[in-house]
Order: structure tokens, then C-alpha cells, then sequence
């Protein structure tokens, strides 16, 4: 079977992308989306509890995203040159985005925050990004938060006022370069009423790369290069979920790196094990999941591998279909926006 990008094409007006948070997380709004029949339902956020039953497993994704965009200035031109964190090698060498590129060849050094901390490029990977060696005097998480910024996605041009409304509350990891953005509609009083109810709460670690926003290039999707990312599962973790599913329990993922997480590290008969590893797991239609039922997820780009992963859930036409049901009842949508519940019922 031949998979076209075009195929997981939807029109989006512009004016729909939210470009800030709302003030309350909870209050988002929520469409439900029935799986298996392809019916649909409007309701907040909020009301996910009812939809959820005791025994039930829910799948948070701790990592933490990291003010992962800094800006240095090249040794002695002075040019500013953009450097994005995506990948820590070593406790002083990162791999990275520059802008421009063609200002960070080998051997060029970089100062930032008039020399707090220096770099220089020591390396570049095969797709072009630059292996960048810091130096600095002090700890390094600290002296990142005091430069470095959130490194927000493209489409959000508004500039983020409060840095904690890109982080989840229960963020606990820190090594993302974006947030895993179905978890920032729960708040600690939701959870905790979620947990009241009966259900199970698990966590995973899974943190998230910039290639969850690179676009799929080739027209036939099966040749698309899917970018790694490293995750962890608990022996808690794996025994929660493990168990759920053993007494007949769903397992309801929050998020999209949850789900890839939970399906990487699972066997074919469904079992989650305890592991720590890279996954580059590509989910499209014809996917046979293992281990997730059901799915809590933001409204993704057009012709993106996220819808394309929720096609491989709901199936591309009731997804399609949903998605155009946002549309026309003005959803916001992206990592600001609004969600959808893809539920078995």
C-alpha cells in the first residue's frame, strides 16, 4: 500500500493557530473522537475525567524542556549567530541547529552573555548540524536558564511571557527542544481528581527533537527519514502499565512521545519493558498498535508524522473528518491549541 503525503492534507486558516496560552490549562476545549465509528463530540478540557474509568492507565510523558535557544556572537567579527540545543553528547559538547550555518564552520568560537559562557564548532553531523564544545565556569543548567530561551515552534511568532507555560506540570527530565504538548492542559488539581477516580497514573521519559516539526518531503511518506530521540521506562512504569493491561484496563496515552515511547519499548505481545534506548519508531496507518488503546493529542500540522500517527489509530477519513469539524467550530490549534480525545467509545 502506497501512502501519499497529500493524502493527510486539511486546510488550515491561519487566524486558528494559537499563538498563546490560555490563562487556564484545563480550559481548553476537547473533541472527542470515537475510534471506531468515526462519531464525534465537543466538550472543555476539563471534562476528560468523565471519559476516563477507574483501572484505566494514563501515560504521562516528565520530560522538561530546556530554554535551548541561545544567541552568540562570533569571535572577533561580533556577527550574532541563533544556536539551538538538540542533543547532549557530553557534559560540555551538544549537538545543534546554527543560523546562518555557513558563520559556524570548524574551529570558529562563539561568546555569549559578554563571555559568561564560549563555545567553539568541533564538528558537523551528516544532515549539517554543528557539534558546538561550551566552556564555562559555574553549573550549567543555571547559566542556561539565565541565556538561553524557550525555543518555541515556528508558527508562534508571539513572543512567551511566562517560560513555565511551555512545560508541563509535571515536568521533571530536563532535555527537550519542545514540549510535549497534549500534557499542557492538566493541572496538578486535575490529576489529582484523576487519580481519586481509580486511574492509574504512569510515567515515561521520552525527550523531545526539533525533527517533530520537520515536514515530510517525499510525496511517498514510507520514504521519509524519521529523526531519534531518546527515552526511559521505568521498571514502575512498565510494571503499571503491564498490569493495567493484564486486568483489562486502557491504556491512554497523553501525547504522541508517549505513544511512540510505550510502542518502542514494548515486545510483540504487548509486554512494556523496563528500558532506556533511542527510538526513531514511524507511525502511520496499517500500524498495529501494542500496547496504547486510546490517545489525548493536540491538532497537528497538515501532512505531518503526528496526524499521521492519529490516522493509524481513528483511520485517515474519520481523523480528516474531525479535523475539518475543528476547523469550522474555530478550534485553536497546535502546541497552544486545543485537544482531541481519540477514545475506543
Amino acid at each position: 500500500m502506497e501512502l501519499k503525503k497529500k493524502d493527510f492534507y486539511y486546510d488550515l486558516p491561519e487566524e486558528l493557530i494559537a499563538q498563546d496560552p490560555l490563562a487556564d490549562r484545563s480550559s481548553s476545549r476537547l473533541l472527542k473522537l470515537n475510534k471506531n465509528t468515526g462519531e464525534f463530540s465537543h466538550h472543555r478540557f476539563s471534562d476528560i475525567i468523565d471519559f476516563l474509568n477507574e483501572g484505566d492507565c494514563l501515560v504521562l510523558n516528565n520530560t522538561k524542556v530546556i530554554p535551548a535557544r541561545l544567541f552568540g556572537q562570533k569571535i572577533p567579527t561580533g556577527a550574532s549567530v541563533e544556536f539551538l540545543l538538540l542533543k547532549r553528547l557530553s557534559d560540555t559538547d551538544w549537538e545543534c541547529l546554527v543560523k546562518p550555518g555557513k558563520k559556524a564552520r570548524i574551529g570558529d568560537k562563539f561568546e555569549y552573555g559578554n563571555g559568561i559562557l564560549s563555545s567553539e564548532v568541533v564538528d558537523i553531523t551528516p544532515e549539517g548540524n554543528r557539534i558546538i564544545r561550551f566552556a564555562f565556569n559555574g553549573i550549567w543548567e543555571e547559566i542556561l536558564d539565565k541565556l538561553g530561551e524557550m525555543p518555541l515552534p515556528p508558527y508562534i511568532t508571539h513572543k512567551l511571557l511566562d517560560k513555565n507555560r511551555y512545560q508541563t506540570v509535571y515536568a521533571k527530565f530536563d532535555g527537550s527542544a519542545a514540549a510535549p504538548t497534549a500534557g499542557l492542559h492538566f493541572t496538578t488539581d486535575l490529576l489529582k481528581r484523576i487519580e481519586e477516580k481509580g486511574v492509574r497514573i504512569a510515567y515515561v521519559t521520552l525527550h523531545v527533537g526539533l525533527g517533530t516539526f520537520r515536514p515530510v518531503k517525499e510525496d511517498n511518506i514510507l520514504d521519509h527519514h524519521m529523526h531519534s530521540e531518546w527515552y526511559q521506562v521505568t521498571k514502575e512504569t512498565a510494571d503499571i502499565v503491564n498490569r493495567t493491561k493484564k486486568e483489562g484496563g486502557r491504556i491512554i496515552c497523553v501525547g504522541t512521545t508517549s505513544c511512540r515511547t510505550v510502542e518502542s519499548a514494548s515486545d510483540e505481545n504487548g509486554i512494556l519493558r523496563a528500558e532506556s534506548r533511542d527510538t526513531s519508531i514511524f507511525i502511520y496507518p496499517g500500524y498495529e498498535f501494542k500496547v496504547m488503546d486510546c490517545l489525548i493529542t493536540n491538532f497537528h500540522l497538515p501532512e505531518s508524522t503526528l496526524i499521521m500517527l492519529v490516522s493509524a489509530l481513528a483511520g485517515r477519513e474519520n481523523v480528516l473528518a474531525a479535523y475539518e469539524e475543528a476547523v469550522r467550530e474555530k478550534y485553536r490549534f497546535f502546541s497552544f491549541g486545543d485537544a482531541m480525545f481519540v477514545s475506543d467509545k
